[in-house]
């Protein structure tokens, strides 16, 4: 993934005509309702684990708690070595230490929220502090979030400058850009910030930090979609998508991956550019690939937690 910047003026000159919301929420409820076959469901559930992102991100957080999830991405079913582990564990900057020793030679990315998590309501100064701890800690990849005040009083110059110092800030560690959509209010918005996201140097641009009760939704996913496949047929530069928070169920998932697929192609049905940030997901798609496998579901309780 090669990533670069474009000067704000050149993004908001390339801004379209208002997004037809009724359109977009169209099609997106008509690609949730595509079916697939038996064979494309098994590689869609084996995809979305080798997407997922795994969470925790509460106050009570320990090495403990940590430790477990760890084992959990790296084993999501241990008795199951067909079963691929998850793409990366994201955690609170003090956490990354201990979550990059149990996760050594696994292949499982560590990601760190950073940037006054989820508010993104703190000085410049600290906020880029936050990323070059986590960063120095170990983290493979970086989760900011906008300055929505910002972003919703006009001043999106300083939108754009503090996510171009954050991305500078991340070192080699990749840029996942949180728009916070439900408080962004309108498709418009979605778009907007999106862009802005993008021509800043963002890697991935995400829905949600999960914190609020609306979250992703296929139509707020479409949008995002499309500006990253706008944002590569004027530059070139392809980023990757993360929708998060709100998705608990396979059907969903898939519904996401086919959204994916239509929109912007094959060559995003990789951790490297799609992510499902969903923890409460897993084990839902675990028991769907065993009703797929061998007609019956195994119970929720057959699989851990953590």
């Amino acid at each position: 993934m090669v990533t670069t910047t474009l000067p704000l003026s050149d993004v908001l000159v390339a801004l379209p005509a208002r997004i037809d919301t009724v359109a977009a929420e169209e099609r997106a409820a008509a690609l949730a309702k595509r079916s697939i076959k038996k064979e494309s469901k098994l590689f869609a559930l084996d995809l979305a684990i080798r997407c997922m992102d795994l969470t925790t991100l509460e106050g009570a957080d320990t090495p403990g708690k940590v430790h477990s999830i760890c084992l959990k991405a790296m084993h999501p079913a241990p008795n199951d070595p067909a079963i691929p582990s998850v793409a990366a564990v994201c955690v609170y900057p003090s956490m990354v230490s201990h979550a990059k020793e149990v996760l050594k030679g696994s292949g499982v990315h560590v990601a760190s929220v950073a940037t006054s998590f989820p508010s993104g309501q703190s000085f410049r100064d600290i906020k880029i502090r936050e990323v070059e701890e986590a960063q120095r800690a170990g983290a493979d990849e970086i989760d900011m979030v906008i300055d929505r005040g910002a972003f919703l009083s006009g001043r999106l110059d300083e939108v754009y400058e503090e996510i171009v110092q954050v991305k500078e800030a991340c070192g080699s560690a990749h840029l996942k850009v949180i728009l916070e959509t439900a408080e962004l209010g309108s498709y418009d918005n979605i778009r907007k910030a999106s862009l802005i996201a993008l021509a800043a140097g963002a890697d991935f641009i995400k829905t949600s930090t999960g914190k609020l009760t609306q979250a992703a939704t296929l139509p707020i996913t479409l949008v995002m979609l499309e500006a990253i496949r706008d944002y590569a047929w004027k530059t070139g530069i392809r980023a990757g998508m993360k929708p998060a928070g709100g998705i608990k169920t396979a059907k969903q998932a898939i519904q996401y991956l086919v959204l994916l697929n239509e929109t912007l192609g094959s060559e995003w049905l990789t951790p490297a550019m799609f992510r499902l940030g969903a923890s409460s997901l897993l084990n839902d798609v675990l028991m769907q690939i065993e009703k797929e496998r061998t007609g019956s579901y195994f119970a929720a309780e057959y699989f851990s937690e953590a």
